[in-house]
């Protein structure tokens, strides 16, 4: 899933070996797609990663931990995945669609789904870290989106009196809209559908 250089950026200042504790998060981000968070415990790691489940253990000690940091490692990838690159197109409505398109390509790439999105679902009604890890994310992914707004504001391609608020929420619903039809729904014409509600939802913030 990573390069060399994301596996030394992401374990940046962790000692010799722990490349590991990698192969054990990219199981785990696999099997939370597919599964759920809430299904990935140290037992079903050990089998698939055919591990000791002690020495799991010791990487992870509760599975809480094991669950916070996949989520952890999935921010990472989503970073350098989704967000990162769209940072470098254009800012205004070039950059919206590189964001769109990469998001998409991220949700396509993992065998279930969005773990964020099956997460929220999961930790909803569960108070607890696993919970608030996956609110702090879903907060700054949504401030990302607002961010964005503001940015096609600045150069010209929205209004300059846009709610980023309300952009953001239209935005997220329509990622999520896409995320039900693609992976639940089999809808066969679903990217000609995402396009028609991408272009509507730009031209109504345009200048």
């Amino acid at each position: 899933m990573l390069d060399k250089y994301e596996r030394s950026y992401y374990f940046m200042g962790m000692a010799k070996g722990e490349d590991t504790k990698l192969i054990v998060l990219e199981a785990g981000l696999d099997m939370a797609s597919q599964l759920g968070l809430e299904c990935v415990t140290i037992g079903n790691l050990a089998k698939t990663t055919k591990m000791s489940k002690s020495g799991l253990f010791a990487h992870f000690q509760s599975k809480e931990n094991l669950q916070i940091e996949i989520l952890n490692y999935a921010a990472q990838v989503f970073s350098e995945s989704v967000i990162v690159p769209a940072l470098k197109i254009q800012a205004g409505i070039p950059r919206i669609r590189a964001l769109v398109d990469n998001w998409i390509d991220w949700t396509a790439e993992l065998t279930g789904g969005c773990i964020f999105v099956s997460g929220s679902a999961d930790f909803s009604d569960r108070p607890g870290k696993v919970k608030d890890v996956l609110l702090n994310q879903q907060k700054q992914w949504i401030d990302c989106l607002r961010r964005i707004a503001q940015s096609a504001a600045k150069a010209g391609d929205f209004r300059k009196d846009i709610d980023d608020g309300q952009f953001a929420f239209d935005l997220y619903s329509l990622l999520l809209g896409f995320h039900l039809y693609y992976k639940l729904l089999d809808d066969s014409e679903i990217r000609k559908r995402e396009e028609t509600a991408l272009v509507r939802l730009l031209d109504s913030y345009q200048a």
